[in-house]
């Protein structure tokens, strides 16, 4: 593959998975996780992506790590993965509309196959990052230290007057994208 033939996908892969990661924030599906993807591959073609990474990165692995601090919460992302999971067979096999469906037949479970899919995939990637965080920070008070102790650190880094200040106009500063302006 051509350098700018490996430039472009790896940006519209970047962006898609940004906007995706954008989109899960709110509706089911891992968005910190999309937008951490897509920020690290945009992160090899912007300084503006790489600057925003890490961040992205300790925000989601403290969200990982909330999320398996308790039993409640474990069952409670287990059964929500579970109920996704459960929606997406629906749509795939999707039955006849029941006697008490209001609306017109087409209304039923709209969006075909690929909405249960979806769905089922979702879930997928959701119960494996479950595991994930369980075996990682579950009962294991030195892996949260480490991730606050990080989030502390990138926040110092960020005070005025700090030694690591992003400074423009400096060596390795604010300098415009990495390949500003080179045609696609």
């Amino acid at each position: 593959m051509t350098r700018a033939a490996k430039r472009v996908v790896l940006e519209v892969l970047g962006w898609a998975l940004l906007v995706v990661g954008i989109a899960a924030l709110f509706l089911p599906g891992p968005g910190l996780l999309c937008i951490f993807a897509g920020l690290a591959l945009l992160s090899q073609q912007y300084d503006w992506a790489e600057r925003r990474l890490a961040p992205v990165r300790v925000r989601a692995l403290r969200g990982a790590a909330e999320g398996v601090e308790t039993w409640p919460r474990i069952a409670a992302s287990v059964s929500g993965a579970l109920i996704l999971a459960a929606c997406g067979v629906l749509w795939i096999v999707k039955p006849a509309s029941p006697g008490w469906w209001p609306w017109a037949e087409s209304w039923w479970l709209p969006g075909g196959i690929w909405t249960g899919v979806t769905q089922a995939g979702s879930a997928a990637i959701a119960l494996a990052l479950i595991v994930y965080s369980y075996r990682r920070f579950h009962g294991k008070p030195e892996a949260v230290a480490a991730l606050e102790r990080e989030r502390d650190d990138r926040d110092g880094e960020h005070q005025p007057g700090h030694a690591g200040e992003h400074q423009p106009g400096h060596a390795g500063g604010d300098q415009a994208e990495r390949e500003p302006s080179r045609p696609l």
